[in-house]
């Protein structure tokens, strides 16, 4: 389902992907690990469309991404990527119910359709309570389950997760981590997770690692 080849990057004279080829399948949960300067995350950002490399190219679903540009591309991202960072990234001043209908308004969808779809997600997470809760409100993990949750509803084909446990305690993040595999089982969500976590990496289908901008194992 996802398809890179022949990634280059690099900032200024610093060469930071050196030509990674990598295959993910629908519904494979895989990790990516390796020492920080890797490049685990400019990959990350790479496959996700948030970056563009200087070389190679990505397939999503047998799309070219990287011939998209400007508005095809945002809509393109919105409809089939779903993100979540390691600080959540939630809007202070919305409910939880407001930050995840967020990317739905984004495409077009109605108000109505997207409270209920976002009612369901956060009852799914368990955070039924928690609706109309600003993110102050909320601990590090129902924020993250927020975060989740907003990166869902609009059924993407895959989840990008860079360091989605780095900000929370042992307990949260292993609720997180079993959260993962309950959506691809639910769902058949596909993720990519970029992380230092053990526990998580060795969960995964496939762990991939990363070291001076290569994939060696």
């Amino acid at each position: 389902m996802i398809k890179a080849e022949g990634i280059l990057k690099s900032y200024n004279d610093l060469k930071v992907l050196k030509g990674i080829e990598v295959s993910i399948e629908k519904g494979e949960i895989v990790s990516i690990v390796g020492p920080s300067g890797a490049g685990k995350s400019t990959l990350l950002h790479i496959i996700g469309t948030l970056d563009k490399a200087d070389k190679g190219t990505v397939q999503i679903n047998d799309i070219n991404v990287t011939e998209l540009t400007g508005k095809k591309l945002a809509s393109f991202r919105n409809k089939n990527i779903g993100f979540i960072f390691q600080f959540h990234h939630l809007l202070p001043e919305f409910t939880a119910l407001e930050n995840v209908c967020v990317p739905a308004y984004i495409a077009g969808i109605g108000k109505k359709e997207a409270e209920n779809k976002a009612s369901e997600l956060l009852d799914f997470l368990g955070l039924k309570d928690r609706l109309d809760h600003k993110p102050k409100q909320l601990s590090g993990g129902e924020q993250q389950r927020v975060a989740a949750a907003r990166a869902l509803i609009n059924n993407p084909l895959v989840i990008m997760a860079d360091e989605p446990s780095g900000n929370l305690d042992s307990a949260s993040a292993t609720e997180l981590h079993k959260l993962f595999f309950q959506l691809r089982k639910e769902f058949n969500q596909t993720f990519v997770i970029v992380t230092h976590n053990e526990e998580l990496a060795n969960m995964a289908d496939r762990k991939l690692t990363m070291k001076d901008g290569k994939i060696i194992q």
